[in-house]
């Protein structure tokens, strides 16, 4: 059975159905939880020491408002008793997890995908399939979408929702 489970979360649509799913496991499993963000590295600026004071600002902002939704994700655990770790990282998404993967050796990996087509992959990549790719583990990648709209996106329907 899992006792480490590390989730990987990117905020994105997909997120609360990968952190329901990590809890679902957590809670069945006892396992202990890594919930990690990776966010985006500093940018480097020609000529400023730590680059003008409006882009401070705003990555300060939003690393406060990305460290508040971490904890939020957090707190759903602790509260019904289960243990977890949350970790706000900065750097490359890909190379970041595959660290932490290293780092924490989990039993399982369990990450979301926003279901891209074939052409996004080939010419973007996919964090999700370089982390499949790169575990040691079993990793569970929950797809984007209802079933309904990552069938109509294959055959390159368009899906509106009520």
């Amino acid at each position: 059975m899992y006792t480490k489970i590390l989730v990987p979360l990117d905020f994105s649509d997909v997120t609360d159905r990968v952190v329901d799913e990590a809890l679902r496991t957590a809670r069945q499993t006892g396992a202990k939880t890594w919930l990690i963000h990776v966010a985006a590295p500093e940018p480097d600026f020609i000529g400023y020491e730590v680059g003008p004071a409006y882009i401070r600002d705003s990555m300060a902002r939003s690393l406060r408002e990305q460290h508040q939704r971490l904890q939020q994700y957090q707190e759903r655990f602790t509260a019904e008793g289960l243990e977890v770790k949350a970790l706000l990282l900065s750097g490359v998404p890909t190379r970041k997890i595959v660290s932490e993967m290293a780092r924490v050796q989990p039993d399982l990996v369990i990450i979301g995908s926003h279901g891209h087509g074939a052409l996004y992959h080939l010419m973007m990549g996919s964090v999700a399939t370089s982390i499949v790719k790169h575990a040691v583990c079993p990793v569970l990648v929950i797809p984007a979408g209802t079933p309904e709209e990552r069938a109509a996106a294959r055959e390159g329907e368009e899906v509106t929702t009520a």
